[in-house]
């Protein structure tokens, strides 16, 4: 096997290890809220912890990847959320679980723009965007998988013992990572990925912080991503908490009702990476990134609205499962556009346009909560997140993948 698609695999892994730690929570909700005993707004404090400190780092991290290399940057973060995943189990209250989980948030900020500037040094032009489908993809056979592991575990040991268990698997992770990957790889101007088994070391350059902020494409992509992130937070965090609490259903039910829309959203990501791809190469890059990615948001805020609108569980389960795998058709064209806007900088602006988005989930988490404590109605923050998928959709046609950001 290349050694770039086995760089690629463990990116894989990576995405599958990310989100069976993030989700592992949000599976575990409702038992952590009885033992603990939270109300729905301090749970959406506690699922906010994580998205404000991931947030706030993805551009720290992106840029410290780039600069000091991929292989002790990803290392590291890795083994230290890790960590803290394991903590996870050891916490005794509101307050101790809101430091832990906001240090965890710290740790896996740098996974997405890290694997995204692997990706940029490993893979030429044509191939990023497939390339960021499987990583995104594995993200959610993690978010699928989240249930089978932790409901099964909940039931023999405990809720504690989930986090034990998940912390130990992102350790190995790291040291096969930081044994097996060199950051010896370097892209030339035109996006071809020159010797990739001999490149000499790839030159660390400062990051063009004045280029960045001054380009409105990179402002649109941050704004775009804030909106589209009101959707995906949702299933993120809240999600299987509103599939228990707010349609009825039960906990040996919430195996499939959480599974199967992650599984859709592997599928939209991996049909996603593809797509741009095929349809960039054939009709340029505003149909193959803009065109695609706004379609998608649009009609994914269709299937939200029905979500929230239809009463029952089969029509919820239905809808929310199209609408998670519609908007993630646009996820690889979202990523693929840092790379062809930020060049040899990709880390840092997808580090940028990832933090605009957490800011977003941020407010999600929150606003949720306060909707359902205020109202006693799970269906009504559904139509807020309509709304915000259609803003989203539209700054996506204003993006201009031709113009980029850094020269």
């Amino acid at each position: 096997m290349k050694r770039k698609n086995v760089i690629l695999t463990m990116l894989v892994i990576l995405g599958v290890v990310t989100f069976l730690d993030r989700i592992n929570i949000s599976v575990a909700g409702s038992s952590i809220m009885a033992d603990l005993n939270l109300s729905p707004s301090q749970w959406g404090w506690v699922q906010s912890a994580f998205i404000l400190s991931y947030g706030l780092m993805q551009i720290p991290m992106g840029a410290f990847g780039d600069k000091h290399g991929h292989r002790k940057v990803l290392a590291l973060i890795v083994l230290w959320w890790s960590l803290f995943t394991a903590f996870t189990g050891l916490a005794g209250g509101l307050a101790s679980l809101l430091v832990i989980r906001f240090m965890f948030g710290i740790g896996e900020a740098g996974s997405s723009p890290c694997s995204t500037g692997v990706i940029s040094r490993w893979f030429e032009k044509g191939e990023v965007g497939k390339a960021q489908g499987y990583v995104w993809a594995a993200s959610r056979m993690g978010g699928a998988l989240t249930p089978f592991v932790v409901i099964p575990v909940m039931a023999w040991l405990g809720w504690r013992s989930a986090f034990y268990l998940l912390g130990v698997v992102g350790i190995v992770w790291a040291v096969v990572w930081y044994w097996y990957y060199r950051d010896r790889t370097e892209r030339t101007d035109d996006g071809v990925v020159a010797n990739l088994q001999e490149a000499k070391p790839v030159e660390k350059q400062p990051v063009p912080w004045r280029a960045i902020v001054h380009s409105s494409q990179f402002w649109i992509i941050c704004a775009m991503y804030f909106f589209y992130a009101f959707g995906s937070w949702f299933f993120f965090s809240w999600f299987p908490t509103f599939m228990e609490l707010g349609r009825g259903f039960a906990k040996s039910e919430l195996t499939y009702a959480v599974a199967v829309p992650f599984i859709m959203s592997m599928v939209g990501n991996i049909s996603g990476g593809y797509l741009t791809d095929k349809l960039s190469a054939k009709y340029g890059l505003k149909i193959g990134r803009k065109a695609l990615g706004s379609t998608s948001l649009a009609v994914s805020a269709v299937c939200m609205f029905l979500a929230a609108f239809i009463p029952g569980k089969m029509a919820v389960f239905v809808f929310l499962s199209l609408c998670f795998g519609i908007f993630d058709l646009m996820l690889p064209s979202a990523w693929a556009l840092c790379i062809d806007l930020g060049k040899r900088h990709a880390g840092t602006v997808s580090g940028a346009m990832n933090t605009a988005g957490n800011i977003g989930g941020f407010f999600c988490g929150i606003l949720f909560g306060q909707l359902v404590q205020s109202s006693g109605n799970y269906n009504l923050p559904l139509y807020m997140i309509a709304v915000m998928l259609l803003i989203s959709a539209v700054l996506f046609a204003f993006i201009n993948p031709m113009k980029p950001i850094v020269k």
